[in-house]
């Protein structure tokens, strides 16, 4: 019996082509991944130490590309978090001091609307921690930002900034009727910040 005289390109060519049928399975897109990365691994794992320095050059390449990442990841985030716009944003477009929200939100108070009282006196809160150097004026802030650093600078009142900040919350964007308790809740807390901050 005479053998089948094939080259080796002939022979991986026809191999290609059987293989290339629909009939063998081909492998899933996780499986390729994994094994893509497989392939990188070993290469690195193998070749590594011809690499100029060897493996601590290499780790230390590896260790920068990762706290890379992580910078560009936490720049990208800090950047979406201010460029929402004043859409959801504590003081929605109103650059006013603390002592014109304060204003706006007892004229407001005194025609019994008490969603945009609620809302002028929590920005009358916010204004004056930034007036006061308590907080850094930040650009896009929303009422739970302003609880949680609020709540950093100041803990003994965390429960009366995270109440004010949902009562803000709710009158702003759940459509919920602003009441008299809750803005006399958020004055409250403006009087208490305004006596600490006079001692």
């Amino acid at each position: 019996m005479t053998g089948i005289n094939i080259d080796g390109d002939a022979a991986h060519d026809a191999a290609q082509r059987e293989l290339g049928k629909p009939i063998y399975p081909r492998p899933s897109l996780t499986e390729q991944l994994m094994a893509w990365l497989d392939d990188i691994l070993y290469k690195v794992a193998t070749n590594g130490s011809w690499f100029p320095g060897g493996w601590i050059t290499l780790a230390l390449l590896l260790t920068l590309l990762a706290v890379a990442v992580f910078v560009a990841i936490r720049i990208a985030r800090r950047t979406m978090h201010t460029d929402r716009g004043s859409a959801r944003s504590l003081f929605g477009g109103h650059d006013l001091s603390a002592e014109q929200h304060r204003a706006e939100s007892e004229r407001s108070a005194a025609q019994g609307d008490w969603a945009l009282a609620i809302r002028h006196r929590l920005r009358a809160v916010a204004r004056g921690l930034e007036e006061t150097g308590v907080l850094h004026p930040e650009a896009g802030r929303t009422a739970t930002e302003l609880a949680r650093d609020a709540t950093t600078a100041r803990p003994d009142l965390s429960a009366e900034f995270h109440s004010a900040a949902e009562t803000f919350n709710s009158v702003t964007y759940g459509a919920q009727p602003g009441t008299e308790a809750g803005y006399r809740q958020i004055v409250e807390l403006d009087r208490t910040l305004t006596r600490l901050v006079a001692r």
